[in-house]
């Protein structure tokens, strides 16, 4: 009997293949952080974090207690009958919290974590076919939003921020190692579409210029340069950073440095 658990987009959690998804919020909330520290005690405090935030009410402990209850009612209906392990053996008390400790087969956001390290080591070793392969694996694991469809307290919300931020950085790399396979003109389409929804992220719009301009457009490339810097003056009240800078120098001259900077080192420092 093993979970199979997926974060990265609507929440599912399945138990002997059986869902054990509750529809009601508070239940689906710590259902959700059992199975992204799944293996490992999750403190009481930090559950009550998660659902009241300050507010933590006096009966909050044994409200808590009822949603435990509630979750071990859906591993109890996921189990074959003569089964060994009980609910409060797979959802046990553990160190002060609770954890999930059935066997992991399948963990979505675990999976992505692996491809994302193994899809970085490449690109830095200059294998951008590999590291684009590796990379578009990781990101087709999502589904949509990280944890779309659960009630975010401020554990979940900082979780769900990381997850989004680790995705951006994978797509980042994933573009960088095509950029340098020479797929300019195909990322166009996609790097237009990525700066519409991210208008602040210098990385997308460094990568945009340098596609514009390999693929002969150096008038759009300047363009989104100074769509970047209009962005950034208005919402920030701040400047491109100085790499920026110097690859829209690079671009107007079109000296050698740009050229340098296109050959994957868009998203150093």
């Amino acid at each position: 009997m093993q979970l199979k658990i997926g974060v990265l987009g609507p929440l599912s959690v399945s138990h002997n293949g059986k869902s054990i998804v509750p529809t009601a919020g508070k239940p689906r909330q710590i259902l959700t952080l059992l199975a992204l520290r799944a293996g490992r005690a999750v403190p009481v405090a930090t559950l009550m974090e998660e659902l009241w935030g300050d507010g933590v009410p006096r009966s909050a402990a044994t409200t808590l207690q009822t949603y435990i209850l509630q979750l071990r009612r859906h591993i109890a209906a996921s189990l074959p009958a003569g089964s060994t392990a009980g609910p409060k053996e797979i959802l046990s008390m553990s160190f002060g919290g609770y954890r999930l400790t059935a066997p992991v087969r399948a963990h979505d956001f675990a999976e992505f974590q692996e491809l994302a390290l193994r899809g970085g080591t490449a690109l830095e070793a200059g294998d951008a076919r590999n590291a684009a392969d590796i990379l578009r694996r990781a990101l087709d694991l999502w589904r949509g939003p990280a944890l779309e469809d659960v009630p975010r307290g401020v554990v979940l919300e900082l979780q769900a921020i990381g997850m989004e931020e680790a995705r951006t950085q994978v797509l980042e790399q994933r573009i960088e190692a095509e950029l340098r396979l020479g797929r300019h003109s195909s990322l166009i389409a996609e790097l237009r579409m990525l700066t519409a929804q991210h208008p602040l992220n210098e990385n997308i719009s460094a990568q945009l210029m340098v596609a514009f301009y390999r693929s002969g457009s150096t008038w759009r490339a300047l363009e989104e340069f100074r769509r970047l810097r209009d962005s950034l003056s208005r919402e920030l009240g701040i400047e491109p950073t100085p790499r920026l800078q110097r690859l829209h120098r690079s671009i107007l001259s079109g000296e050698g440095e740009f050229e340098a900077a296109g050959q994957g080192q868009l998203l150093a420092g």
